[in-house]
């Protein structure tokens, strides 16, 4: 059978192709529950070091072509799932064997597609640690403190859509929206948010003027490193990497509703002992009248980067949580 090739990362959402697309991806999802597919995404440094380990490997399974992002060579893999990739428009052809283009992790017992290893393009859909540490911040935060009844939840960057879908799955009678600078991340969150049966408002925008109203629980998992072909996707600014966050923080507590809560997943650069992270979103916290909670959740990671020369002065890179909440829910 012969397939024509097409770029997902040009599909127009809202075409008869994107609806084929998003049909086909939806039933890959289906089939891989159904059949028990299981892979955790490492971090890009632990994928680079598993693939060097397997140089010149062809991929023998499903978990090799879907997790590991291994070239392939066709009926190598259940043909039911080649053939929903082909329609789905998410293989290409490279020097006489297939590529896809997507991933399939597991987090939660829920599947989640996003982009192949490795994420070089502008709008590539990251999925990795972080994704897994944000949604047990939010497990424990919503299960510590759980959402009213008819809350709104806005999850800023949704990327892949985990936050949102989290959420939803923890409130499951609240309005639930994700926002994305990313046209292509948001039909991935849309397909994610279908097939965990979540139903979400996806808005496309670099801030918060087309999402309406005030939010009961805001989320966001901002980048935080610094990217030298700044991506937006990985790229954290200035502050070592904090400035997205900060912004998102000063975006964010304005629109929380009277008792409402921030959850901020991000990455802080330690340099001297000094977190000048913490520092400038506990000046956001007092101008927007927040008390906010800190903490780290692990103090050492992605620890390749400080071979980086924008990271000369820096000791460490910690990943840490900050709560934001209105002073109105202590009164």
């Amino acid at each position: 059978m012969m397939h024509a090739l097409v770029d997902i990362d040009k599909v127009e959402v809202r075409s008869g192709t994107g609806k084929q697309r998003d049909a086909a991806l939806l039933a890959l999802l289906d089939h891989l529950t159904t059949n028990g597919y299981d892979f955790v995404t490492p971090t890009p440094a632990t994928q680079a070091r598993v693939l060097e380990r397997w140089k010149g490997r062809t991929g023998r399974s499903v978990r090799d072509v879907l997790g590991w992002s291994l070239p392939f060579v066709s009926g190598a893999v259940d043909t039911n799932i080649e053939e929903l990739l082909w329609q789905a428009g998410v293989l290409v052809e490279e020097e006489g064997r297939l590529r896809s283009r997507i991933r399939v992790s597991r987090l939660k017992r829920q599947l989640f597609i996003h982009s192949a290893y490795p994420t070089s393009a502008e709008d590539a859909v990251f999925f990795g640690p972080d994704s897994y540490r944000f949604s047990d911040l939010i497990e424990g935060e919503l299960q510590r403190l759980p959402c009213a009844p008819g809350s709104r939840i806005l999850d800023i960057g949704t990327g892949s859509g985990v936050g949102a879908i989290i959420a939803s799955r923890l409130a499951t009678d609240a309005e639930v929206f994700g926002t994305d600078i990313n046209r292509h991340a948001l039909s991935i969150a849309r397909i994610n948010a279908r097939a965990a049966g979540v139903d979400l408002h996806l808005v496309e925008g670099s801030n918060l003027a087309d999402v309406q109203g005030a939010f009961d629980l805001i989320l966001a998992n901002p980048p935080y490193i610094i990217d030298p072909s700044k991506r937006a996707y990985r790229d954290g600014g200035g502050m070592h990497g904090g400035e997205v966050a900060v912004d998102m923080a000063r975006a964010a507590l304005p629109r929380l509703s009277e008792a409402g809560r921030f959850i901020l997943y991000t990455g802080s650069a330690i340099a001297e002992g000094r977190d000048s992270l913490r520092a400038a979103l506990q000046d956001a916290a007092g101008e927007y009248g927040c008390d906010l909670s800190y903490r780290e959740l692990d103090p050492d990671v992605f620890g390749e980067e400080l071979e980086q020369p924008a990271y000369a002065d820096v000791e460490r890179i910690a990943v840490v949580a900050a709560i934001f909440s209105d002073r109105a829910s202590h009164a």
